[in-house]
């Protein structure tokens, strides 16, 4: 292996030891190679190694076991949402399956918050539509356009909808400027989302849900013609 820039030595450190994983050369449930071996092998430090491994630690990829080593989680079936952001930079293939949850999850905060929207919270929703319409640019409106949809999980009044919400943005921000196709022009990005905010701020529950669903389905389509 060859030996790793120095000035970025724990970023592409971590980053090659992220896809070994993620590609299956560590497959989950086995053990990393000693720390010594590795370090040798990618002509870094062990310091810089035990740096590489706390963040993977984090992410959810390796855990450590005393006395035994450092071993590859089977991420799929004890890791949680958090690891999005990171399968997502990793494959694009992700992106399908964050959409299809996305529709599903969208629609039902839709629905939830007509029901429990407070004034304020409907006077929010208004003012944040006409942020998207408003918007400077692609970037600027797809960024408009996500306050809005986590005002909406606000509206609900459950946290647990909020921070689904969060996750799911958080996994495909990093790729958005490739899934712009739906904000390029801001008054028909507004139009879009309209009827959805319209049907939370009226209390009509089903009409918010087939808004969302309409919606969601829409502009998946456009951003996912994008990545074609």
């Amino acid at each position: 292996m060859e030996a790793l820039p120095r000035e970025t030595i724990v970023d592409v450190l971590e980053s090659r030891l992220r896809e070994d994983i993620l590609t299956g050369r560590h497959p989950a449930g086995s053990y990393l190679p000693p720390e010594r071996t590795l370090a040798e092998g990618y002509g870094v430090t062990r310091t810089s190694l035990k740096h590489a491994f706390g963040r993977l630690m984090q992410a959810g990829l390796l855990e450590t076991r005393h006395g035994v080593g450092t071993r590859v989680r089977d991420y799929l079936r004890l890791g949680g949402a958090d690891l999005l952001p990171m399968l997502v930079r990793h494959s694009p293939d992700w992106i399908d399956e964050v959409f299809e949850v996305r529709r599903s999850i969208g629609a039902l905060i839709a629905e939830r918050a007509a029901a429990r929207a407070t004034d304020r919270q409907r006077a929010e929703l208004r003012t944040l539509l006409t942020a998207v319409g408003d918007a400077a640019d692609a970037d600027a409106v797809q960024l408009a356009d996500v306050e809005v949809h986590r005002a909406l999980a606000r509206a609900t009044g459950n946290r647990v909808y909020v921070l689904l919400t969060n996750t799911l943005f958080n996994a495909y921000l990093p790729v958005r400027a490739a899934l712009r196709g739906p904000f390029t022009d801001a008054q028909v990005a507004r139009g879009r989302l309209a009827p959805v905010v319209e049907a939370v701020v009226t209390g009509d529950q089903a009409g918010a849900r087939r808004a969302a669903e309409q919606y969601l389905t829409v502009t998946e389509r456009i951003m996912l013609e994008g990545l074609a």
